[in-house]
């Protein structure tokens, strides 16, 4: 029987996307960098969804965030909604097989600059009717949008370590120091860490896996980390860094990948740190939760066989 009290209940995918999410980490500010929204809009999606339903979803308890007895019950069935959105995006792109689809995927600067372009380029090549989305962001960006749900395949510069991450190894990575043209180092094969300590150093942006990788290797070498050196700027990209370095604003450590074509116009030259051989990988990572649609298992497999064929 129709009940003119009775509210309208009519909300969207995303509301319970962020419901969920809200309530699965108990916190508003959480969930605000999980769906990549400010905590102000999480908050005002939360507020919006309960005067729908007319009534109170959420309790806070501290900064503790706990759901009441309507939000459980919206919990439950939301989290199956999403899961069937899911699951039904999924059989449909399998249906469609590989004639069509999207790949989402996410690289942190140097494979996003300057290794991905030209294999994305390729792998269109086999498959024309796929598009690729590419985003370029730091590697603990790249690492929570797949965590998120937002991207379905990132490559990053340092090794993850979360449990609800598949981590597979892909290309080696030598990181140099970067010194322009006319430097008073600019001849020479490598400096000490003391020396560097006295120059000043342009470092990358917090979040960064060639940040992380640098922080390791001195603090191996028994120096207090980045906290050691001179930092004169910090920069979101190694293009912006490059550019630092080449006005004098300071020097930095950059993959030899970043500075190669730079080093072909003699305008920087890469050398090495004395007693230290800074080397890495690069990660495929991919959530384990998320089930891989047929064309993000077919940019899976061209990766790793190029990891597996070529020398990149």
């Amino acid at each position: 029987m129709y009940n003119p009290k009775m509210p309208t209940i009519d909300f969207s995918f995303r509301e319970l996307e962020i419901f969920c999410k809200v309530v699965e980490l108990e916190s508003f500010s959480k969930a605000a960098e999980a769906v990549f929204l400010a905590q102000a809009s999480v908050s005002e999606r939360i507020a919006s969804l309960e005067r729908k339903i007319d009534v109170r979803l959420l309790d806070r308890l501290g900064r503790k965030v706990i759901p009441t007895a309507a939000g459980e019950l919206l919990h439950k069935h939301a989290t199956l909604l999403l899961e069937m959105k899911e699951t039904a995006k999924l059989e449909i792109e399998s249906f469609l097989g590989l004639e069509q689809g999207e790949i989402s995927m996410g690289g942190s600067t140097i494979p996003g600059e300057y290794i991905l372009p030209d294999l994305i380029s390729r792998f269109n090549q086999k498959y024309p009717h796929l598009s690729v989305n590419l985003t370029i962001a730091d590697s603990n960006e790249i690492e929570n949008r797949v965590l998120a749900g937002e991207l379905e395949i990132g490559v990053i510069g340092s090794k993850s370590h979360h449990a609800n991450l598949i981590c597979q190894k892909l290309w080696a990575d030598e990181l140099v120091l970067a010194v322009p043209a006319g430097h008073m180092w600019a001849r020479r094969t490598s400096v000490s860490i003391d020396e560097l300590q006295q120059t000043p150093f342009i470092m990358r942006e917090k979040g960064s896996g060639t940040l992380k990788i640098l922080e390791a290797y001195l603090y191996q070498s028994g120096v207090d980390g980045t906290e050691a050196l001179q930092v004169s700027a910090r920069f979101g990209s190694s293009t912006a860094v490059k550019e630092g370095i080449k006005s004098g604003l300071g020097l930095s450590i950059l993959s030899s990948r970043a500075i190669d074509t730079e080093m072909r116009a003699g305008l920087l030259t890469g050398i090495r740190l004395q007693g230290l051989s800074m080397s890495r990988n690069f990660f495929l990572i991919r959530n384990k939760l998320r089930i891989a649609s047929p064309s993000c298992k077919a940019m899976l497999d061209f990766l790793l066989t190029t990891v597996r064929d070529e020398e990149i």
